[in-house]
């Protein structure tokens, strides 16, 4: 079996590693490049923010729901045709936000599109699992998040331009175009699934064990601690520092930069150092960095907070690349897309988290709700006490870390 699957990885890998970027590129664009357009939306269809919003969250909602049932179709009818059907969903689903004639067809047509995108994060990480090979899974892994973060990162930018090019329906014609291109690219270069009489029937509890359930639980806590620094970040920066809205916006971009060239690195190292060892280095680097942005925002300004996301960030990639190459490195084919989904559902969890429970702890600390209304030191004691909660957060993943095993 193994021998069988040497020639063909090794054959189409530069093809296989192009489609399962464009298709984690693809995810990942959906989430970020809707929001630069809810002002535009907001005018064309003369609805409130309110409204608008929803064509945001519904994407989030459909994907975080739909991961570990499409990990689990994975498994079942195998990955490569289950990735492509994905494609599909995703294409129609952006042709449909394209010619949506109202605000409540636009949303459905999301809730569609992020059906799609969990398809494509989720079987876009079990392929790359399958068709690395063990000695190069943590830069398969690696390459991903840093894809990830580049959608993340691109989208609001590229979505503005396109909206003043040709208005706001060319960010779901540029969807579609990448999603058939992801496609043909999947037909012929992603190697057949072999052996589908030997797949048994796989459920999240027979895939849920002692070695999986750590690994979803430091998912969820570095990623409520990275979701946070984009949710508090913003408050603190234009309420706390009193900076304009780009200055606001360049430094927050320093993050998602520091993702992108850190993410192919991460996943070298975890090849030649092994994923305990980078994953314990990368908890250790996000531990120091939630601690540095308790205190140095409030000792350095801007400075201190560019200080502490130059360590924060790393540590959030290597861990990234660790943890996923050590929970799918040794998971039977059986199984893997069904913990791909687990691992994505912890992700988007963890984000959830992020969003609201800690930004619950940013307006505790700061004392009021009404944020805009505080005084420059609440929001320094809120966002103090925010990620001092992060860092001991973080000191708990370590722990669970050292007692599993796993790092």
């Amino acid at each position: 079996m193994q021998q069988a699957e040497i020639p063909l990885v090794t054959k189409n890998q530069s093809g296989i590693t192009i489609t399962l970027a464009l298709s984690m590129l693809l995810a990942s664009l959906g989430t970020s490049i809707a929001n630069i357009a809810l002002p535009t939306l907001s005018v064309a269809f003369s609805a409130p923010f309110a409204q608008v919003q929803a064509v945001v969250v519904v994407y989030l909602v459909a994907l975080t729901i739909t991961v570990v049932i499409a990990g689990r179709l994975g498994d079942r009818h195998g990955l490569k045709p289950m990735l492509m059907t994905g494609l599909v969903i995703f294409g129609m689903a952006s042709l449909l936000c394209s010619v949506a004639a109202n605000l409540v067809l636009l949303v459905a047509a999301r809730a569609l599109q992020g059906i799609g995108a969990a398809f494509l994060m989720t079987l876009a990480m079990a392929l790359a699992r399958q068709t690395a090979g063990k000695e190069r899974i943590g830069r398969a892994m690696g390459l991903l998040g840093t894809v990830s973060a580049l959608g993340m990162a691109i989208g609001p930018s590229l979505g503005g331009l396109l909206i003043e090019l040709a208005g706001w329906r060319s960010l779901f014609w540029l969807q579609l175009l990448l999603a058939a291109v992801a496609f043909i690219f999947a037909a012929v270069t992603l190697p057949a699934q072999q052996n589908r009489a030997a797949v048994v029937k796989v459920t999240i509890w027979s895939a849920l064990n002692s070695h999986l359930a750590p690994s979803l639980v430091l998912n969820l806590l570095v990623f409520a601690i990275m979701m946070t620094t984009l949710t508090v970040g913003p408050y603190y920066l234009s309420l706390g520092l009193e900076l304009q809205a780009t200055q606001v916006g360049l430094i927050m971009a320093v993050g998602p930069v520091i993702s992108i060239i850190s993410g192919i690195p991460s996943g070298r190292l975890v090849d030649s150092w092994g994923s305990k060892r980078v994953l314990f280095l990368g908890l250790s680097l996000l531990t120091a960095g939630a601690f540095l942005l308790a205190f140095l925002p409030n000792m350095m300004a801007a400075s201190g907070y560019i200080l502490a996301m130059i360590v924060l960030t790393p540590g959030y990639q290597l861990f990234q690349a660790a943890n996923n190459t050590g929970t799918l490195m040794d998971i039977p084919k059986e199984r893997q897309g069904t913990v791909s989904g687990l691992l994505n559902l912890s992700r988007n969890v963890g984000m959830i988290t992020g969003a609201s429970g800690l930004g619950a702890v940013f307006a505790l600390g700061v004392g009021t709700a009404e944020l805009a209304q505080a005084s420059e030191t609440a929001i320094a004691t809120g966002m103090k006490l925010t990620f001092l909660v992060a860092g001991c957060m973080m000191i708990c993943a370590m722990v669970v870390a050292r007692r599993s095993g796993r790092g």
